[in-house]
């Protein structure tokens, strides 16, 4: 049967492939998109420009069988910047599609849920422990979410996303290349990573369903550590770069320094202090039994192949 899906956050490295992947199955996309944004939308899809305010969106919320929600700021210089988007922004989403009677799913993060370690992974019911600003507005969004009676929701926190078209780990790639890789973090960390692929099936399957009011996890069921990742795109590159430590006595004056400076001319740095705490963190690790158990899904596509995959795609696009 076919669908009309309203995808806020379209543009971006995410919302591109669900949007493909909605289209590509039958499913008629409305983007709904910024009105000042500069991105170009994805192909293929009906695109309505509207601010993440409940008129606005009501209105373009018409007529649609499901919304996807994954606008939203992963860092801003100030953390007024993060509630107005990823608080009152998802309030907004409610609203409307409560006032249109459309479902929501809504992409959250697995930072909402907080740090734990590869020994003891976290579960959808172990109360939520967010460590920084961008991990409180996230769970301030889903509350927001929750708190609007009559919406039929679901919510998903995928971990760390990375694939074809992905900018956040591309300067890894990129270090590999040209033969040095400096190695930021604690040694025995781990990570819950996705590829962008099994993250699309899941916001597919959820979009699908009937059943709402729950919340899952999205990752691989192995956990990543930080030389895993690395040794995976130094082979993905073909290069046995050199791997640099670098101590966090060094790292953390430039974190603090680069919070100077990113205020200054008005934009987030790659290291900041919110990253430092994340790198030298336990690590960020879930279950993802609740996922396979409720909406059948489980990832399937290992770090390895991702790796690789995601390597081809920035040889062939020339970002490496």
């Amino acid at each position: 049967m076919r669908r009309t899906v309203a995808l806020t956050g379209a543009t971006g490295f995410i919302g591109r492939n669900v949007a493909a992947h909605l289209a590509a199955r039958g499913d008629a996309v409305r983007a709904v998109v910024r009105p000042d944004s500069p991105r170009t939308p994805p192909a293929g899809v009906e695109v309505v420009r509207a601010p993440l305010t409940p008129d606005a969106l009501r209105a373009a919320f018409q007529g649609a069988d499901a919304i996807v929600h994954l606008a939203g700021l992963v860092s801003a210089v100030r953390d007024e910047a993060l509630t107005r988007v990823n608080v009152d922004g998802t309030r907004a989403v409610a609203v409307a599609a409560r006032a249109c009677r459309v479902p929501v799913v809504h992409i959250s993060s697995l930072a909402a849920a907080g740090p734990a370690p590869a020994s003891a992974p976290r579960s959808e019911d172990d109360p939520a422990a967010p460590m920084n600003a961008y991990g409180r507005s996230k769970l301030e969004g889903e509350a927001a979410l929750r708190s609007v009676e009559g919406l039929r929701w679901t919510i998903l926190r995928p971990g760390v996303v990375y694939g074809p078209g992905d900018r956040a780990v591309l300067p890894l790639f990129r270090c590999a290349a040209l033969g040095i890789v400096p190695v930021l973090g604690r040694a025995d960390a781990a990570y819950s990573f996705v590829y962008v692929d099994d993250l699309v099936r899941a916001i597919a399957a959820a979009v699908d369903s009937d059943e709402t009011g729950r919340t899952c996890f999205v990752a691989h069921a192995a956990p990543v550590r930080v030389r895993a990742l690395l040794d995976a795109i130094r082979r993905a590159v073909g290069r046995r770069a050199l791997l640099l430590p670098v101590p966090a006595a060094i790292v953390y004056p430039l974190a603090a320094g680069a919070d100077v400076l990113g205020r200054a001319i008005g934009r987030t740095l790659p290291i900041n202090r919110r990253r430092y705490a994340e790198m030298y963190s336990e690590g960020f690790v879930c279950r993802t039994d609740r996922l396979r158990d409720q909406l059948g899904i489980e990832a399937t596509v290992d770090l390895q192949e991702g790796i690789a995959r995601t390597a081809a795609w920035y040889r062939d696009h020339g970002w490496l």
